[in-house]
């Protein structure tokens, strides 16, 4: 504010000293038009508005006239007018921020970290939340977490928990496993069954055994052969295992696994959901495999979900992976590919399906 007014006062200096080398007679004459161009504008309406740099010119410039020479002045305001600009610059001087009742408002940082945890934890209540933002650096009171979650519409953790199936497997995708059967009619019409395990956690199938028909017996052997199988780190890392209600999976079987400290969890009858990346892997392997071939015996349909399992583990990308094979979800990225010509083309189950791989 001050530049602007010392640049205003240094313009009108120089207009003054351009002022000295004209006659008096064209002085006049400016003088009348001026008057002149004053009255126009007293008549006109709305009034001309003056900026803050007008105000404190005028003001300046009418100090040193007396009150009688201001009296006989046409001006666009009047002298009362003046001296209320300057009571309003004083006031504007001394008056401090107004400030509503009220505490400050939160920082949009605070409320959208506060929003992120509820989100991201459903069981945390507003307790709870506040204990990880003092542990954050933000040192608010608990009240203020509550009052966002309220204002944002959240709803107590006991509410906003979730608290289904799917919540539960994805909760626990690393330690559960998942076992199932299905069957595959050959060119003879007969039926086989195939009997394999997949890793919610990884998505790794293993190919249990096919057989003609599924007995308890040798379902409970195959479970065996597959926790030998299995490295010790794995074997003790299964916490759950998900089944249907067939026959064949009898006390046997599941003892099988309660022995090394997983808990069986029967599906319930019409809800083969509970069951679903299983069921999932089943209609991959089908769409895939055995319905594009003519399976000729349990010979020729061991090689083939064998050989579709491999393609699965090794090569086959998976959303819930991030477009990882089971077995490349801790390896690293691939070089970024340039030329089109270095990727190269392998063929399995004859050529059923194809892999691609970059030529080192």
């Amino acid at each position: 504010m001050t530049l602007r007014l010392v640049y205003r006062f240094a313009c009108l200096m120089l207009g003054w000293l351009r002022l000295l080398a004209r006659s008096s007679a064209a002085k006049d004459v400016e003088i009348l038009v001026l008057r002149h161009q004053l009255a126009v504008l007293q008549r006109s309406s709305p009034k001309p508005a003056f900026s803050r740099g007008d105000r404190a010119v005028l003001a300046a410039l009418l100090r040193p006239l007396s009150k009688r020479h201001r009296s006989t002045l046409k001006l666009l305001v009047t002298p009362r007018t003046v001296l209320r600009w300057h009571a309003r610059l004083v006031a504007k001087k001394w008056t401090y921020p107004h400030r509503g009742p009220g505490r400050p408002a939160k920082p949009e940082a605070l409320r959208a970290l506060v929003l992120r945890l509820a989100r991201e934890n459903d069981g945390w209540g507003y307790r709870r939340i506040h204990g990880e933002l003092l542990n954050l650096g933000w040192k608010v009171a608990a009240s203020t977490v509550w009052e966002i979650l309220q204002r944002a519409g959240v709803d107590p953790a006991p509410r906003r928990a979730d608290r289904s199936w799917a919540k539960f497997l994805t909760a626990q995708a690393q330690g559960i496993l998942a076992v199932d059967v299905f069957h595959v009619d050959t060119v003879f019409l007969r039926r086989l069954f195939v009997l394999f395990f997949i890793e919610h956690g990884t998505r790794r199938v293993h190919i249990a055994g096919v057989t003609r028909n599924v007995t308890a017996e040798w379902a409970t052997q195959q479970a065996r052969n597959l926790l030998m199988n299995l490295d010790h780190t794995r074997t003790t890392g299964i916490r759950y295992l998900i089944r249907d209600n067939a026959d064949y999976f009898t006390e046997g079987f599941d003892a099988v696994f309660t022995a090394v400290g997983a808990r069986v969890v029967p599906i319930l009858p019409g809800v083969p959901r509970m069951n679903a990346i299983a069921e999932r892997w089943v209609g991959s392997c089908r769409r895939e495999a055995t319905d594009r071939a003519l399976i000729t015996g349990e010979r020729h349909l061991r090689l083939v979900v064998d050989e579709y399992a491999t393609h699965h583990n090794e090569h086959r990308p998976h959303r819930s992976l991030g477009q990882r094979c089971p077995d490349g979800v801790d390896a690293p990225e691939p070089p970024a590919a340039d030329d089109p010509s270095r990727v190269i083309r392998r063929d399995r189950l004859g050529g059923l399906i194809h892999e691609y791989a970059q030529v080192a």
